[in-house]
């Protein structure tokens, strides 16, 4: 059985949640986390906790949300976080791919969640685009553990975010043709490693292109199985070890 330890599982996204959910558990998909990343984001995502059994949320504020972001609803998020499907803070960070003008209310936001999770002692998923240094030397200042979200980096940037205790996700991105994240797979091995689809984005082959959904992470998992050599049932229970032991979801 797998765990999709990221996606995002909206209304305007999805019109049939109920039959989303019914394909994963037919896919073998044990447990799903959505991330609820904006003010709204994180009201739809709580109340589909409610409604699920193996739906777990982690929620947070996206750095594209720094500039709309102000005390009350930081004030909302700490009052969610004690809520029992609550397993994250996330997804949190940094995001420059469209430029800095923003960088300082990012990084405020970005220290404010960290903060949170210390105070919480709650997992983070972390959030880093075009922004790994900056990323890096934020959390070295924090007592926290996670995932870095979608890790489309070298394995050298990879052996820093290990080596600070954090785990990997891995999602379809592997199983494009011009993706070197095999690479990294191959030299960190399974036990640093996560999965996830980050639905409804970034749907893997043979099915790019179209809406992704938590019912294709065996293909993530076949594909690393194919990297590995290993069988995708080792695959499925260590990813999804990992998964429980930094969520405590056991």
């Amino acid at each position: 059985m797998f765990i999709d330890t990221h996606c995002h599982l909206l209304i305007e996204d999805y019109k049939d949640i109920d039959l989303v959910i019914k394909e994963n558990r037919e896919n073998g998909i044990s447990k799903i986390i959505v991330s609820g990343c904006s003010y709204e984001s994180i009201i739809e995502s709580l109340e589909l906790s409610e409604k699920y059994e193996d739906l777990f949320i982690t929620i947070g504020y996206h750095p594209s949300e720094a500039k709309t972001t102000d005390n009350n609803r930081l004030l909302f998020l700490e009052s969610k976080l004690k809520n029992k499907k609550v397993v994250g803070i996330g997804e949190i960070g940094l995001d420059y791919h469209y430029g800095k003008e923003d960088e300082k209310l990012q990084k405020n936001l970005f220290e404010h969640q960290l903060k949170l999770a210390e105070k919480y002692q709650l997992p983070v998923v972390i959030h880093s685009r075009d922004a790994t240094m900056d990323t890096i030397n934020i959390l070295k200042k924090y007592k926290v553990k996670g995932i870095i979200h979608c890790f489309s980096g070298s394995i050298e940037t990879a052996k820093i975010y290990i080596s600070m205790g954090f785990l990997l996700g891995i999602g379809g991105v592997i199983t494009f043709k011009n993706s070197n994240l095999y690479k990294v797979v191959e030299n960190v091995g399974l036990e640093h490693i996560v999965l996830e689809t980050d639905s409804p984005y970034l749907t893997p082959e043979p099915f790019r292109g179209k809406q992704n959904s938590s019912k294709y992470i065996p293909i993530i998992g076949e594909k690393i199985s194919n990297l590995l050599n290993i069988p995708v049932e080792e695959v499925a229970r260590i990813t999804s070890n990992n998964a429980s032991n930094i969520f405590d979801l056991n």
